[in-house]
């Protein structure tokens, strides 16, 4: 299974979202073609009711531990409640790639 689909699997089972989007975005990154190592998630999720941003961001790296472990190096994640979804649909753009160690 694609790293991808085990992140949107996982997420789907803990979380019951109401909206789930997992981005892969290493191809913004410096990395071989086909890689699967920067990833962008968007989830909705009711589960996320009454908790600080921190907590959603660690429940969610809670759950993709392994693949944190083994092979993604950068998760963004933009967790919220359908409410709060109603009430600002925004998401920020991704920014580019500085080039790593090329700064």
């Amino acid at each position: 299974m694609s790293i991808s689909r085990a992140i949107t699997s996982k997420l789907q089972s803990n979380f019951l979202p109401s909206f789930l989007d997992v981005v892969n975005e290493s191809y913004m990154h410096n990395v071989p073609k086909g890689s699967e190592t920067h990833f962008k998630v968007f989830i909705l999720s009711e589960k996320f009711v009454g908790k600080p941003l921190i907590k959603r961001h660690r429940e969610v790296n809670t759950v993709l531990a392994e693949e944190l472990q083994s092979g993604v190096h950068a998760l963004s994640i933009v967790a919220k409640t359908p409410s709060q979804w109603e009430s600002d649909p925004s998401v920020v753009k991704s920014p580019p790639c500085l080039g790593g160690s090329k700064l």
